[in-house]
């Protein structure tokens, strides 16, 4: 698909939103800048808006196959939002191409209000990380939200604490995942590991083994452990070591 769409909920902001050539004249706070992408924050009526702008897919062949990231991202958010995980808006999305390559494309998000991402959280060492309620509320949302992703034979491919953001009423938000994708068989259980694992990365130094269990459990909806749950937990563990 190519072309440009803002939902119609938005239709008054259509002269900063309403075409691709609009977006990318937007001004406003730049957060992040890569040489294909960039993510730049803008206000309008009083809602900050999240501007992600794509030029390029990378070199050669990258240009014509496979979906661009953009498209990949803005199908994403929308599945989640189709499954029940909460996540961030998509007001406008599209893309162009130039003959049979891609050649730019963009997302707008709305803020959610009254977030933080859980990483930050963890570089604070916040008082919330050890508050056994706190944490067993979030461990039950994170926990139902990676089962129905996996039921879907989805995997995140990023699920990493920067990319969950928690909300001053403990509600927790996926955000940011261009690398989902659907698997089967082998892939599917390696990719599952690897989701596990990267919440679990950061889990290790802030949570107790109890705590990590716990969360493995409520995302299985056991009670105990079978050798199945045991001979994954040994993989989630050892996934990454050596890559630190």
């Amino acid at each position: 698909m190519a072309g440009w769409r803002l939902e119609p909920a938005y239709r008054d902001l259509a002269q900063d939103f309403g075409s691709l050539d609009a977006v990318f004249a937007l001004q406003g706070e730049r957060l992040t800048r890569d040489p294909l992408s960039e993510v730049i924050r803008v206000q309008r009526n009083g809602v900050n808006y999240y501007v992600k702008r794509y030029v390029g897919a990378g070199k050669g062949l990258r240009r014509y196959l496979g979906k661009p990231r953009v498209k990949m991202e803005w199908q994403n958010l929308k599945r989640f939002a189709k499954w029940g995980i909460p996540t961030a808006e998509v007001v406008a999305w599209g893309l162009e191409r130039r003959g049979a390559a891609y050649d730019r494309g963009a997302m707008i998000t709305r803020e959610l209000p009254h977030t933080e991402d859980l990483s930050a959280l963890a570089d604070r060492h916040d008082s919330k990380l050890a508050d056994r309620t706190w944490v067993d509320t979030v461990s039950r949302q994170l926990a139902g939200y990676t089962r129905t992703m996996h039921d879907h034979r989805f995997t995140h491919n990023d699920l990493k604490w920067r990319n969950l953001l928690i909300d001053d009423q403990a509600r927790l938000f996926l955000i940011d995942c261009p690398n989902g994708d659907f698997w089967r068989g082998f892939w599917l259980k390696y990719r599952i590991t690897k989701d596990l694992a990267c919440l679990d990365k950061v889990a290790k130094y802030h949570l107790s083994a109890t705590q990590r269990l716990r969360f493995y459990l409520q995302y299985r909806q056991r009670t105990r452990l079978n050798a199945a749950d045991k001979k994954r937990i040994r993989h989630v563990v050892r996934f990454f070591e050596g890559r630190e």
